[in-house]
């Protein structure tokens, strides 16, 4: 009862928002408490991309690293775990999990781009299961002539668990693959948490099509072509449906904007949605990001595309086509429609030069009361422009064709580049990573982003900059994680109320003790119980408090 009155401060400190809220939409799982050393450690999972559905990227339950024990001295590689691929995806975490005929285990879920999903002890690196989700004759997709996913294309995006799913919990994931003939594949597979079997009778091949004369289009039908795209956005669930999102490869037409749910008890398909069915382009990228939901709406950015700036009576484009824009899907019945939604004045000439919102992730904000006293939903997102728009989720504001005062704030050139990934956000503050930038930290007063940083780390990341995590024990010992794609891949650490403090980096300790692999971008840190885990071309790093 202690562990949730402590949240309980948390909320009305923090979040201004209900406790059942906070634990459906901000994913803050306490899986259970145990007793270590006489002292009560709330152990957290990480089920889903930036650990929760509003993509806050927190972890408010790390009672074990502090700033004041993570630095070289202290901290450190503790090992890798060697897969067979490339880790695009962001690692997951099940606290507890009792695994039959190997007890109960922390367990780490990696999946890869040779089309594996695996099971380790999150404490050992002890294998517990592996399986690939390939078909018999097939391999995993090659990189249809894009240079975004090499050399192969398999699980790209981050998965989602459910544990109320089959009889021990169900980890959705979307694999592609070729057969011998030239044939490719997208298909949605359900497994068993604790052996890593297909569950619901799955895997379900993806297959779509809907109405509309856009790009691939046959007698006013766009049909999806699985050669075509790659499910680059991570997984969202909601409601009981398994949502994916579509990118290209590259900008290689023919190709549109897609959202396709499956339900998460039987794997049928229940919804399907094209964002630019009489257009083009329009994919959701987000840089390995996903969408995000307030626990009724889902919010995404689409990348370069068709957008009709000839409006209808109720301020929509007339032919439906909605690329480089913030898009409001309600998703009520399981039916996917777009609510609302906001784009820039000058949308067709960014996405003219490919300079469009689908390359940074959303990220929705817990409710702030303005200087007026008003309650505000918000939302908040950047692409690459450099800007950061702040929509309101009751009124993203739609477009005005001659500036952007149809928004609820905007802060112009806020960043030094453009953003290729997904903010964070800890007690008040939103933390940006741009390309060729330091990290940014922006406050929220009265329910409005501070113009200018409040606080910034001292060193730059180059491409494709950095998607921040944190961690803290409730609203006390934040740090700020980030991955560097050097060559050598970089682990950073910060003081998340002082960004310039710099509390450890993977390259301090001397002979390369906390060297861990090689960079890859798009690199999510998951941080849980004490670890952080970094996923790289062939490994997972592993760091802790050294023995």
């Amino acid at each position: 009862m202690k562990l949730f009155s402590r949240f309980e401060g948390i909320l009305t400190d923090s979040f201004q928002t209900d406790q059942s809220c906070f634990f459906q939409i901000f994913g803050l799982t306490v899986a259970s408490v145990f007793l270590s050393a006489g002292s009560a450690v709330a152990q957290v999972d990480v089920l889903t991309y930036h650990n929760d559905n509003a993509r806050t990227g927190q972890n408010l339950s790390e009672t074990i690293l502090t700033p004041a024990n993570v630095n070289f001295a202290t901290f450190g590689k503790l090992f890798t775990i060697p897969v067979d691929g490339k880790v695009d995806a962001q690692p997951l975490y099940k606290s507890a999990l009792a695994i039959p005929g190997k007890g109960t285990r922390n367990v780490l879920f990696v999946a890869t781009e040779h089309d594996s999903v695996y099971a380790f002890d999150a404490d050992t690196g002890t294998q517990l299961w592996q399986v690939s989700l390939l078909k018999s004759g097939e391999v995993p997709s090659d990189p249809r002539r894009c240079d975004q996913v090499t050399p192969e294309i398999g699980v790209t995006s981050t998965p989602v668990i459910d544990l109320a799913a089959g009889p021990r919990g169900a980890l959705y994931a979307v694999a592609m693959s070729k057969d011998g003939a030239g044939n490719y594949y997208q298909r949605l597979h359900a497994l068993d948490i604790t052996t890593g079997k297909e569950l619901f009778g799955g895997p379900q091949t993806i297959a779509a099509s809907y109405p509309g004369t856009g790009a691939g289009s046959t007698d006013g039908t766009v049909p999806f072509d699985p050669k075509q795209y790659k499910e680059r956005a991570g997984l969202l669930l909601l409601g009981g449906v398994v949502y994916t999102s579509w990118a290209s490869h590259c900008d290689i037409s023919p190709y549109t904007g897609w959202v396709i749910g499956y339900s998460g008890k039987t794997l049928a398909k229940v919804s399907t949605l094209n964002l630019t069915p009489n257009g083009e382009d329009g994919a959701i990228w987000a840089s390995g990001g996903a969408p995000a939901t307030d626990g009724s709406n889902i919010y995404v950015m689409t990348g370069n595309g068709t957008f009709d700036t000839t409006l209808n009576g109720r301020g929509f484009p007339i032919d439906n086509n909605f690329g480089n824009a913030i898009l409001k899907l309600s998703a009520g019945s399981r039916r996917l429609k777009v609510a609302d939604y906001f784009t820039m004045y000058n949308t067709v000439a960014e996405s003219r030069i490919d300079q469009d919102l689908g390359s940074g992730g959303i990220l929705v904000l817990p409710d702030f009361t303005d200087a007026q006293g008003s309650t505000r939903r918000l939302a908040l997102g950047a692409g690459k422009d450099q800007n950061i728009y702040v929509v309101d989720r009751d009124n993203l504001g739609k477009f005005n064709p001659t500036d952007n005062s149809n928004i609820y704030q905007e802060l112009p050139l806020a960043l030094a580049d453009a953003e290729f990934g997904t903010p964070a956000y800890f007690k008040g503050t939103v933390y940006f990573g741009a390309i060729n930038d330091v990290i940014k930290a922006f406050s929220i007063t009265d329910a409005r982003l501070s113009t200018t940083p409040v606080s910034r780390s001292a060193n730059t990341f180059v491409y494709p900059g950095t998607t921040p995590s944190i961690s803290a024990n409730g609203t006390a010992d934040a740090i700020l994680w980030a991955a560097e794609n050097t060559t050598s891949a970089t682990l950073h650490a910060y003081d998340a109320t002082n960004l310039s403090r710099e509390l450890y980096n993977s390259n301090q300790a001397p002979n390369g003790r906390d060297q861990f692999g090689t960079g890859n971008k798009f690199i999510v840190p998951t941080v849980a119980n004490g670890k952080v885990y970094v996923g790289t071309t062939d490994s997972v790093g592993v760091f802790g408090l050294l023995p």
